[in-house]
């Protein structure tokens, strides 16, 4: 039996965290990022890295050029190969480093070839494939920068990562739309319980800013057009709630086997102890409305761990602000849980930081473990209006203090993905 007696398992089947990195739209280290959570800030803004008028929407959480320069950053990655790549690949590298530090985690000779990186992301490398074509159509197929075929690949963040800290274990790239983050710290869990790697370096990183992508997602009709009002655009479960706000980021996190931790000393931030995946099979971006494939998504994760729904002290939601997808949450999490659901805490990162896509599950599953670490639950901001099909505690517009051992991430998808990740804080 574990630490808390709910579930059998060896110390070679035991997945814990040990470092955590991000680069967000509300802060550059995992510390920044929480203080900023617990205070309620929006990172939503007016778009600026190209003129979006014209377009439906207009606002955006994205980190400016001007708050993330990759040549600060020297130390962890030569100056001329880093302005080559993709932000996405660039924000992976930066939190990974982040993430290995904290970790105390030196990958050398003794143990690269039983290191791991997990990688995900939704899109790839948009702003080197923008202006790959911006090239083409002005200056004709032979001055296209050579290395626009390799960096483009949503496989580079992984791949990159690799390269810079030597690691040289399973490697490839989660690819799941919004729900990736969470497929691939839930993938990265399985590499390691089924012995494949000692660790791995896993999570999600996203840039999406650039007009062609813009254009195309809110064509969807799932974004938020509040442009006069930016920072209150993004209302999770909330009755206005028109759409999500998209953005950039990354989220990293150190997965080690237990006995591989214990044995180098680690300080062990949390545990892993669920995972859960499945689709609808229902439509390319809408939610199957009773919730069907994320119930069955909890459901597998609550029953990998071994434990009852009662069991889960917060849900971190996937919480989008759209219309359909919150309804469909809530409706999956009142199945799952039953009448508890009505006294589980839930809150949506995505109120204040805006949709970080492929990112969103990796980040916000950092944003899980530090409420297991910190005892407290953030808030969901720009909560105003109930909305009767959304009737849940989704601990409105400011922080709670509670002591949570287990906690849950969910996240969803376009095409049907569901995935959900179950933490359990760390007790020695």
């Amino acid at each position: 039996m574990n630490h808390n007696g709910h579930h059998d398992g060896r110390d070679d089947q035991r997945v814990v965290i040990t470092g955590m990195g991000v680069i967000t739209p509300l802060g550059h280290s995992v510390d920044e990022l929480w203080q900023n959570l617990l205070d309620g800030k929006s990172a939503a803004r007016k778009i600026d890295r190209f003129d979006p008028s014209g377009f439906a929407v207009q606002i955006c959480s994205d980190i400016p050029d001007s708050a993330f320069n990759v040549e600060q950053y020297s130390d962890v990655i030569d100056k001329k190969e880093a302005r080559r790549l993709d932000p996405f690949e660039q924000y992976a590298v930066v939190a990974t480093h982040q993430a290995l530090t904290q970790a105390g985690l030196a990958i050398d000779d003794s143990n690269r070839d039983d290191i791991g990186v997990l990688i995900g992301t939704g899109l790839g490398g948009l702003i080197v494939i923008d202006n790959g074509y911006k090239t083409l159509n002005e200056k004709g197929p032979m001055r296209v920068n050579p290395f626009t075929g390799a960096l483009m690949i949503p496989n580079m963040a992984g791949g990159q990562v690799a390269i810079t800290f030597g690691a040289r274990g399973p490697n490839f790239c989660v690819v799941s739309a919004c729900a990736t983050g969470s497929n691939a710290l839930g993938e990265a869990y399985e590499i390691i319980r089924r012995g494949d790697a000692l660790a791995m370096i896993t999570g999600a990183s996203e840039t999406v800013m650039t007009p062609f992508a813009l254009a195309s997602f809110h064509r969807t009709q799932a974004m938020s057009t509040r442009n006069d009002d930016p920072q209150r655009a993004s209302r999770p479960f909330d009755a206005q709630r028109d759409g999500f706000v998209y953005g950039n980021g990354a989220g990293i996190m150190i997965f080690e086997r237990l006995d591989f931790a214990k044995q180098r000393g680690a300080k062990i931030l949390a545990e892993v102890i669920g995972y859960g995946a499945t689709d609808d099979a229902f439509h390319i971006s809408a939610p199957v409305p009773d919730g069907n494939g994320a119930k069955r998504a909890i459901r597998r994760a609550l029953q990998k761990a071994d434990i009852k729904p009662e069991q889960v002290d917060y849900v971190n939601a996937h919480g989008t602000s759209t219309v359909l997808n919150d309804a469909a949450e809530t409706a999956a999490i009142k199945d799952v849980f039953g009448e508890y659901a009505y006294a589980l805490p839930i809150s949506s990162s995505k109120s204040m930081l805006g949709h970080l896509m492929g990112a969103a599950g990796a980040v916000e599953g950092v944003i899980t473990v530090k409420t297991l670490l910190e005892g407290w639950m953030h808030p969901t901001i720009n909560y105003e209006y109930p909305d009767p099909t959304c009737d849940l505690d989704y601990i409105p517009n400011t922080p709670r203090k509670k002591d949570v051992k287990i906690a849950m991430s969910n996240s969803f998808g376009f095409g049907g993905h569901n995935a959900c990740v179950l933490f359990e804080k760390w007790e020695n």
